[in-house]
């Protein structure tokens, strides 16, 4: 299990989690309301969990939203990706690193993961998922899907220290 990454918020409170979610997991939460990222979504809201973003993160975001798949109309869109700008905290592009995904298209999250030492990456991806040892022991980032019992109960001892 991953500690909680000690950090100050821009109000002065202390011990702030850290994590990137791939876009899928930004689908389950702004636009399915998917009651397993409930507490992931409580977790940012409550400020106890910051997300972190970048260029990179928001163009896929914006792509997939636009995707006929999930029959999107223009309204709807900018509402999810003016959640998304609501929520995450963004950062600058972030330089490969060592752990590399067999996916290409997820080697963002990854290099975003790692340079912004985030505790978490957030996933439903095999190919992400499939990281996490490797992750976890090279750079104390764990990879985890979010019902993950560690993720849980992180987020719940993070909104008790609120």
């Amino acid at each position: 299990m991953a500690a909680v990454v000690a950090g100050t918020a821009r109000d002065g409170r202390r011990d702030l989690m850290k994590a990137v979610l791939d876009t899928n997991v930004w689908l389950d939460w702004l636009v399915f309301a998917e009651p397993t990222v409930a507490p992931i979504a409580r977790g940012v809201e409550s400020g106890a969990l910051t997300v972190l973003g970048s260029d990179e993160t928001r163009a896929e975001w914006l792509d997939v939203i636009a995707r006929p798949t999930f029959g999107l109309d223009e309204h709807s869109r900018a509402a999810a990706a003016a959640s998304w700008d609501r929520w995450v905290h963004r950062c600058a592009r972030a330089p490969a690193c060592v752990l590399a995904c067999r996916d290409r298209d997820d080697q963002k999250f990854v290099d975003l993961a790692v340079a912004e030492h985030a505790a978490w990456l957030v996933t439903r991806d095999k190919a992400l998922l499939a990281l996490a040892r490797h992750a976890t022991r090279a750079h104390a980032l764990s990879i985890v899907r979010p019902d993950a019992a560690p993720l849980l109960a992180a987020l719940s001892a993070a909104e008790a220290n609120l």
